[in-house]
């Protein structure tokens, strides 16, 4: 936790909240250790999604659909998710089809890299929430598939507050996510054709708009 949880608690509380469906939804990723998008970041995300009006999402790492579900109520837009993990894709499949979303979003099952190598785009909206060592190796092909004015929200960029750490202080299997967090933090804050602000929302939150 990046700020303190009694914030985060009020300002939570204060949310409308979702559609029922999403609550039982939200309740089983809960129960079964399915990591979703924090409270919020759910809030954060309607905002912005109500706010651009895109047309054409793309959303890297799709779980069991939640984020998807969450964003095709809070836009008329065309959602295209990609997810990897076998046994999750077919979960995904089945809460798309059971809330009547099949013709709103489009799950697209492969390693990120290779699917994104063959989209076309452009997309006016793109989510990064998967494996977050990887983030920096998609970023070229984001920026391929991110319109003008698009923008690039990439979740859990703090890595519970690790990423100011030195790379000693943080466990030995977790340095090399650490080092390609920071490396893709730095380039989105200095790629020229992006202006970026990080927020200590959630676990920290990347927002990009390409100019």
């Amino acid at each position: 936790m990046i700020t303190d949880e009694r914030f985060v608690a009020y300002i939570n509380s204060l949310d409308a909240g979702n559609p029922a469906y999403l609550d039982e939804l939200e309740a089983y990723a809960i129960k079964t250790q399915v990591p979703i998008i924090r409270k919020e970041m759910q809030s954060f995300m309607k905002t912005l999604l109500v706010m651009n009006k895109p047309k054409q999402i793309l959303e890297v790492g799709t779980a069991i659909g939640f984020s998807a579900l969450l964003m095709s109520e809070f836009t008329d837009g065309h959602i295209t998710t990609i997810e990897n993990y076998d046994k999750r894709i077919p979960i995904a499949r089945d809460n798309f089809k059971k809330y009547h979303k099949e013709d709103q979003i489009t799950l697209l099952e492969g390693d990120a890299m290779e699917v994104l190598k063959i989209l076309d785009g452009p997309y006016d909206f793109i989510f990064m929430d998967a494996a977050k060592g990887q983030y920096i190796h998609y970023l070229p092909e984001i920026m391929r598939l991110l319109a003008p004015g698009g923008v690039l929200i990439s979740d859990n960029v703090m890595q519970d507050g690790d990423i100011i750490e030195s790379k000693y202080a943080v466990t030995r299997r977790d340095r090399t996510i650490h080092k390609r967090m920071r490396e893709y933090l730095y380039t989105l804050k200095h790629h020229e054709e992006l202006e970026t602000s990080i927020l200590t929302l959630g676990d920290g939150v990347a927002v990009s708009v390409r100019k």
